[in-house]
């Protein structure tokens, strides 16, 4: 009978293998935490423009607007509310930043301040456009909505917002600055000017081990 021989060095390549794999299993193993928290908590995790400061911008901002003697003097001169809509927010910072939610939360802030009328955008006008097409041509003649009624704007709201950026041996200052303006659009008097500044400081901390 043939004895049957062992390769020592096999066995420990083997084991070597196994625990290489183990280990490298272990490394790629993670855990995944989601906790819900109040929409109204603020959650700053990376020092960027969030949805924090959109809200608080826009509410600040529009508090002040119609806060101004500009709506009070047509209100008083027209014997009506003055009729607003937004036009471009432009992002000039060098982050990423969905203007399309600010604009948002300046549309909300508006519309229930019920002290102006709010009429919608370029973007939502052509939706709605085509909406009255659509039903010139399927809806019932008594449930048609006729071309020609839009209610057109006195005033646009526009702005942009801008960054400064100043960083330094691991610590990063960045200062927001949000410029509104609304223009007549009669005779293109900017009759109100807005600012609202933040300033971050994002300390990034190394770790040794």
């Amino acid at each position: 009978m043939q004895d049957l021989v062992v390769n020592p060095m096999r066995g420990l390549r083997t084991a070597v293998a196994v625990l290489a794999g183990t280990m490298l299993l272990g490394g790629c193993a993670s855990e995944t935490k989601v906790t819900r928290v109040d929409t109204e908590v603020v959650t700053d995790l990376s020092g960027r423009w969030n949805d924090t400061d959109s809200r608080m911008v826009a509410e600040t901002m529009i508090k002040e607007a119609l806060g101004s003697p500009w709506l009070e003097n047509y209100t008083r001169s027209k014997s009506k509310q003055p009729v607003v809509v937004v036009g471009t927010i432009m992002n000039r910072s060098h982050e990423h930043i969905d203007v399309q939610t600010f604009v948002t939360d300046l549309s909300r802030e508006l519309t229930n301040s019920q002290k102006v009328t709010f009429v919608a955008g370029k973007g939502e006008r052509e939706e709605i456009r085509e909406e009255r097409r659509e039903q010139a041509v399927h809806a019932l003649e008594d449930t048609q909505k006729a071309p020609g009624k839009e209610i057109g704007a006195d005033y646009m709201l526009k702005g942009n917002i801008s960054t400064i950026l100043d960083e330094s041996q691991g610590v990063k200052a960045v200062f927001y600055q949000v410029d509104l303006e609304l223009i007549d659009l009669q005779n293109n008097v900017k009759s109100w000017f807005g600012q609202k500044k933040i300033k971050k400081v994002i300390e990034r901390k190394r770790l040794l081990f």
